[in-house]
């Protein structure tokens, strides 16, 4: 059976759209660290700022792909803030959103790779099980108890 071919133009393409949206989850969980107030504040802000972490991680990860493919790491940063709130449940709902969007990109970077590169196809699959976590600890937080 013959190999087919990576499309490394649209690969590159989707790896820099995984890096602008992880980019931005770095801006993003750091800007809602900064806006959680009241007597959960702690927990709340070392969760979203381990996020932040985490968004970087996975930012770093693209970046080192795209040079990999002889790519240039795009200096855009994806899509920020829809709101400014200080509710922790819109905190939550913007960052589910988030997490989701990032989510499809990956899943459009597997389709990509799919039995054409095994380094694009296992990143996107660790990568897609680590935003399934996050949305379902996110799903877990918005749920009200009972």
């Amino acid at each position: 059976m013959a190999t087919r071919k990576l499309d490394e133009k649209a690969a590159l393409a989707k790896l820099n759209k995984i890096l602008e949206a992880e980019l931005a989850g770095v801006v993003r969980y750091t800007h809602y660290s900064f806006m959680v107030f009241g007597y959960n504040r702690i927990p709340i802000i070392h969760w979203l700022e381990s996020q932040a972490n985490e968004s970087l991680a996975h930012a770093r990860r693209a970046g080192e792909l795209i040079t990999h493919f002889g790519g240039q790491p795009s200096l855009a940063v994806g899509l920020l803030l829809k709101s400014q709130k200080n509710d922790v449940g819109a905190i939550l709902r913007e960052a589910l959103e988030h997490e989701r969007g990032a989510q499809a990109l990956y899943r459009e970077l597997a389709a990509l790779a799919a039995g054409r590169s095994i380094i694009l196809e296992e990143f996107a699959r660790e990568q897609i099980a680590a935003e399934e976590l996050h949305a379902g600890e996110i799903e877990k937080m918005l749920r009200r108890p009972g």
